[in-house]
């Protein structure tokens, strides 16, 4: 199990992005939280395996159809060990 803090920076505010990385958390077994920060970033923590953790971090490059991902910053971390995904407000 890998902990990873992921903030992801350019227009992800406004455009389901917290919600599709539920969904996408979800599906693939992610477990921890994402939240919109201040400063229009958004914020996750993310606990899953290496493989399915590099699955997760591919897909958040992209972010959903009318995100604009201009960077992504990974930071490994200890494990909390999250017991699911939840949307933070």
């Amino acid at each position: 199990m890998i902990h990873l803090n992921i903030n992801i920076i350019g227009k992800v505010q406004g455009v389901w992005f917290r919600a599709s990385t539920k969904e996408i958390a979800d599906s693939l077994g992610v477990k921890g939280f994402v939240k919109n920060e201040k400063d229009g970033s958004v914020y996750i923590e993310a606990e899953a395996s290496n493989e399915i953790m590099n699955d997760f971090v591919e897909w958040c490059k992209k972010g959903p159809k009318n995100a604009e991902v201009k960077e992504i910053i990974l930071k490994q971390s200890l494990l909390v060990n999250y017991s699911d995904f939840i949307i933070s407000r």
